[in-house]
């Protein structure tokens, strides 16, 4: 039991909601939103893998991130900021890459981290910091309707934020490392993980059998 043995600076869940709610904007200004439709995208990308994670998971209370007005003023400057670029930007895939791996690895360990200082062990925790990780994208991609990249066979993301989670909790756990330490390793091999898996081409496939069904021999 880990419960109240360290805590990660808030600074870590701030910047996680800022990155998605970047990110739901972009996503609103590719699908010609208004500003309207744009911030709301970003308030649902931001803030929806933590209410998942308190509402469902810890029910703790009232959700932190409507108990704490920090958190929808990152919203607000999230928002701000992506579809004021998103709206000078043509190619809008690469920030939205690069936010979202960013903010995949922040928001896992500060779901790994809530998990562990409510109590709960080590593999629940890192199944809601995994949770936490993809709940605002996943989201974001069903009101946008988009196929959420978790479903999709290919580039890793639920993948890559499971590797964050196998980097974390053995350092914090086992190894005792400093917290917000481990948090940055943690980071870097989930943002790592979700590049390489686009340049290089590293990919989940469907099973054999599933292109069976789709194709029978003699179609």
């Amino acid at each position: 039991m880990l419960r109240g043995e360290f805590q990660l600076p808030i600074d870590f869940d701030l910047a996680a909601v800022t990155l998605l709610a970047a990110t739901g904007a972009l996503a609103g200004v590719r699908k010609r939103y208004d500003l309207v439709g744009a911030m709301a995208l970003a308030l649902v990308a931001g803030l929806g893998g933590g209410l998942l994670r308190d509402g469902i998971f810890l029910q703790g209370g009232p959700p932190a991130v409507l108990t704490d007005g920090r958190y929808l003023v990152a919203v607000l400057v999230g928002g701000s900021v992506g579809t004021w670029f998103g709206r000078h930007l043509q190619r809008l895939r690469l920030p939205i890459l690069v936010l979202d791996a960013l903010a995949l690895g922040i928001y896992g360990v500060v779901g790994a981290q809530k998990a562990l200082d409510a109590g709960l062990p080590a593999l629940s925790a890192g199944f809601i910091g995994v949770v936490n990780a993809v709940g605002g994208g996943l989201l974001r991609d069903l009101l946008t309707r988009e196929e959420p990249l978790m479903f999709q066979p290919g580039e890793f993301y639920a993948l890559a934020a499971l590797v964050g989670q196998l980097v974390f909790l053995p350092l914090v756990v086992t190894l005792r490392v400093e917290p917000a330490q481990a948090a940055l390793w943690s980071i870097a091999a989930t943002f790592a993980t979700r590049l390489l898996s686009i340049r290089l081409g590293w990919r989940t496939e469907a099973p054999a059998h599933v292109d069976e069904d789709r194709h029978p021999p003699g179609a």
